[in-house]
């Protein structure tokens, strides 16, 4: 069965002003939607296309070194986008994160500040295209950044959230100012997903 494009769960303005309504359609109906479309060239017709997305990036190793290439950037960048639409909300929603949550990210950084510190950190050191991370890696929180689409689970962690740090994802309205970018990110992530993709691991 081919992959599709997803239906984002928002307007695209509806993060306004943190990302803008042009960036968000763009980002989602060519960029996303070319990764969707260029995965299924890729596998239509090989052994591959019938498993599951996340069991796919989670093969890449092992993909016959004709696709692998293909598959970790087309695969990667419609999981790493499936994902990351749904991670978001408004910033008029309520983004508090949930108290268990919160406790475990204490434990595992110090503190909440600390946290987000080192994501931020991450995020903007990234040298060229990528994504920042936070991921479980056998129960402990953990925040890495990843080159261009590459997936967390390529290398055996579970994504609970990302920021793509492309510059698709943020240059019609920052330019260069990605340093601006990443911190207004804080004010539209959907923490209750967050909390319920560590819930389900």
């Amino acid at each position: 069965m081919a992959f599709e494009l997803p239906k984002l769960p928002y307007e695209y303005d509806a993060l306004e002003p943190v990302i803008d309504k042009q960036t968000m359609e763009i980002h989602h109906t060519k960029h996303h939607q070319a990764y969707v479309t260029n995965l299924n060239k890729v596998i239509e017709g090989t052994e591959y296309e019938s498993l599951e997305l996340e069991e796919l990036v989670k093969k890449i190793d092992t993909l016959p070194e004709s696709i692998q290439t293909a598959v970790r950037n087309n695969g990667g960048g419609h999981l790493n986008h499936s994902l990351f639409w749904n991670l978001l909300q408004s910033p008029n929603e309520e983004t508090t994160i949930p108290s268990e949550l919160s406790d475990k990210l204490i434990e595992d950084f110090g503190s909440i500040e600390s946290f987000k510190e080192k994501f931020e950190a991450s995020a903007k050191g990234r040298f060229g295209s990528g994504w920042a991370w936070l991921v479980d890696n056998q129960g402990t929180l953990e925040v890495i950044d990843l080159p261009n689409q590459d997936n967390p689970l390529m290398i055996g962690k579970t994504p609970l959230f990302g920021l793509d740090v492309w510059e698709h994802a943020y240059y019609l309205n920052y330019q260069n100012r990605r340093p601006e970018y990443v911190s207004n990110f804080w004010k539209v992530v959907n923490w209750e997903q967050v909390n319920k993709l560590w819930k389900e691991i």
